[in-house]
């Protein structure tokens, strides 16, 4: 998109721009500052349109616009208004005001200057994240009716949040207008009875107490929709919105209309939702933070919890990290002091926490040949006597059949011929390919020249034939988004076994009466940053589904460090040591770390620039994509590495640099700030 000559503005702005007065037909701010709807970075900047007077009136700060930019029609927001330009030409004016609703308002523009600033993207890129597209007939529908009465709310009792030390203290702060920010490390079976959702419902209560609103995140749209509905049925009387992108484009801007009306004061959503324009912001809760569902797949590639960490800081909220466990990057706001530590007494957590066993090499060695299984013995007794009470879990690291094969007779594992992708086996045992699902004829190793597969790593599916072998008669159930009837919520407690993918666990009613975690060292053993933490979180979600008697066992030789955590129910000490390890390896987030992948002379180019600025550099290294020979001048990926106090350097020079490249028209550079996954 190139500038047309008489158009206003210009790519590159001068060291000092010099300002006149403009003069408009009755007007008094006749200059709308216009951030355009683009993803061209080298655009991040404001264009100053005039406003014509029949536009004055609806033309405000925070909607929509459409003006002609580069020979077209273009969209953009009205970023603010003025009574001066810098641009010395003739300033075209705005075509047409596509609605008069400001669906920016100031805390909003703040929030996305602060990401993007943050995260070296573009407002734009993060507006389109924080706005979701216009739906006319929900936007006249929501503005047409009358705004609901709002029920005036007492202070509540702090009786479940004494469990925890501190949590009296926060629910009152709430209560008074003030704004606490603490990590929540929840009990899966709380002295007081009160499930985490109930204290939550405890918090919104004093937060809406003192005339503010609530803001909760989840990682799925289902979990949004269930905790919507039990919000809602806990705070009665209180409007409680949805606001996801899976609920229709209808549904979610008539959500977010009311929001931005002050229809609404509660609102639970996904990871978008963290920008939700809730009016008079008290509390911003999330659940489960270390869910990778929660990371932005879209430039700028933010992470929810830390667009509520800067909402909190902005907009002077209360925040709220919550889960069975703790992340390592919510133990880093704990440890530089910016939070608190919600955490219960230990002797109450001895008291409460699951009864988890990982069975050692003597306990193994006891069972015979049974003890080297996948699946041993003891297992196996222990699912037999769940069984007569109820329902039990089986968590597997991997969904389908066979996820991983490999040669049988060299161990190397099976890749497509086509694009170089792993090869699966399926339910019917047919070979294919995972990533372009081509089958697989006649496959031969070209390592050895073997022409026969064995199974490497074993998937749900295959699990629950093995188990449905072993014990005839007992009704097994598959859940996992690689399930033929996908991913199920719920059942009830009659005796069942439950095979399931992490996150894709039911929840049982009355608890499971056993769980199994099986595979550990899949999970806690994959030489990723955070695989460890990963593992600890998701075998820490499966064994609070557990009945407050039911037995978990950890098979499959975890990692002891992590295990062990899961034992003692001692998330936040787990979380603290890996904290110090990263901080001796200058790791994040002990260390503002950026990710950059591109072609080898793109990446290069920026290592020097990062070089030259005097900060730390890894690689670049190849990439493994799908297609991409080690013998060819593949994709690279390399890293940025500096102190948390000079992550705005950081984040001002790789933007820097993107927008130059861009203006240059040079291959563009992938750019990730903070990633949980470096390599």
């Amino acid at each position: 998109m190139s500038v047309e000559a008489g158009e206003q503005g210009t790519l590159l702005a001068s060291p000092a721009p010099v300002t006149r007065p403009v003069q408009g037909d009755g007007v008094a701010l006749p200059v709308a500052q216009v951030l355009l709807d683009t993803p061209l970075p080298q655009l991040d900047r404001l264009f100053d349109y005039l406003v014509p007077p029949v536009l004055d009136a609806v033309a405000q700060v925070g909607t929509r616009v459409a003006v002609r930019f580069g020979g077209q029609e273009t969209h953009g927001w009205i970023w603010g208004r003025t009574d001066s330009t810098s641009h010395r030409g003739r300033l075209a004016p705005l075509r047409r005001v596509v609605s008069d609703l400001p669906v920016l308002t100031q805390a909003t523009r703040t929030l996305v200057e602060a990401v993007a600033t943050r995260f070296a993207g573009s407002r734009a890129d993060v507006v389109r994240l924080a706005v979701p597209p216009r739906h006319r007939g929900a936007e006249l529908s929501e503005r047409d009716r009358p705004a609901p009465a709002q029920p005036a709310w007492n202070e509540p009792e702090p009786s479940g949040w004494a469990d925890y030390l501190g949590g009296p203290e926060l629910l009152h702060r709430l209560a008074t207008g003030g704004s606490p920010r603490a990590t929540w490390h929840v009990l899966p079976h709380a002295r007081s009875g009160q499930s985490w959702l109930e204290l939550l419902a405890c918090a919104a209560q004093a937060t809406l107490c003192s005339g503010r609103g609530v803001l909760l995140l989840a990682a799925t749209n289902q979990q949004a929709e269930d905790l919507t509905q039990q919000l809602g049925e806990l705070l009665l009387g209180e409007t409680v919105v949805h606001l996801s992108a899976e609920a229709g484009p209808a549904a979610r801007y008539r959500a977010f209309t009311r929001l931005l009306l002050g229809h609404a004061r509660v609102v639970v959503g996904t990871r978008a939702a963290a920008y939700a324009p809730v009016k008079n912001l008290g509390l911003a809760a999330i659940w489960d933070d270390g869910d990778d569902r929660l990371d932005e797949r879209r430039a700028p590639y933010t992470h929810a919890r830390q667009v509520l960490a800067l909402r909190s800081s902005i907009e002077g909220a209360g925040l709220l990290i919550a889960g069975h466990t703790v992340s390592v990057e919510a133990q880093a706001l704990v440890e530089r002091g910016w939070a608190t530590s919600l955490v219960p007494p230990r002797d109450l957590v001895l008291a409460h926490r699951p009864r988890v066993e990982v069975p050692g090499t003597a306990e193994l060695a006891a069972e015979g040949a049974s003890g080297a299984a996948r699946i041993p013995s003891l297992a196996h007794r222990t699912v037999r006597a769940a069984l007569e009470a109820g329902p039990v879990l089986v968590q597997v690291p991997r969904g389908g059949y066979a996820p991983v094969v490999a040669c049988e007779r060299c161990r190397q594992a099976a890749r497509c011929k086509s694009c170089g992708g792993p090869i699966t086996l399926q339910a019917d045992r047919l070979a294919a390919c995972r990533w372009c699902s081509r089958p697989v004829g006649h496959w031969h190793c070209p390592s050895c020249g073997g022409q026969r597969l064995r199974m490497v790593g074993v998937g749900t599916v295959r699990t629950a034939e093995e188990l449905a072998r072993a014990f005839s008669g007992a009704t097994v159930v598959v859940s996992g988004t690689k399930a033929s009837h996908g991913v199920i919520h719920a059942v009830d407690a009659a005796p069942r076994l439950v095979v399931a993918t992490p996150g894709a666990e039911p929840v049982a009613e009355g608890g499971y009466q056993a769980v199994l975690l099986l595979d550990g060292a899949v999970l806690s053993s994959r030489p990723e940053l955070g695989a460890q933490a990963e593992a600890l979180r998701r075998w820490s979600n499966a064994a609070a589904l557990a009945a407050p008697t039911a037995r978990v066992l950890l098979l499959g030789r975890p990692e002891p460090d992590t295990a062990q955590a899961l034992v003692r129910w001692d998330q936040p000490s787990f979380a603290r040591a890996q904290l110090l390890e990263r901080d001796q390896l200058h790791l994040p987030p002990a260390w503002r770390t950026a990710r950059l992948d591109g072609a080898r002379a793109a990446v290069e180019a920026v290592l020097e620039e990062a070089k030259a600025a005097g900060f730390e550099t890894l690689g670049p290294s190849l990439m493994e994509t799908g297609g991409a020979d080690p013998g060819t001048d593949g994709l690279r990926r390399a890293l940025v590495r500096v102190p948390v106090e000079q992550g705005r350097a950081l984040a001002n020079l790789l933007r820097k640099v993107t927008v130059r490249r861009a203006l240059d028209n040079l291959p563009a550079v992938r750019v990730e700030l903070d990633p949980t996954v470096l390599w």
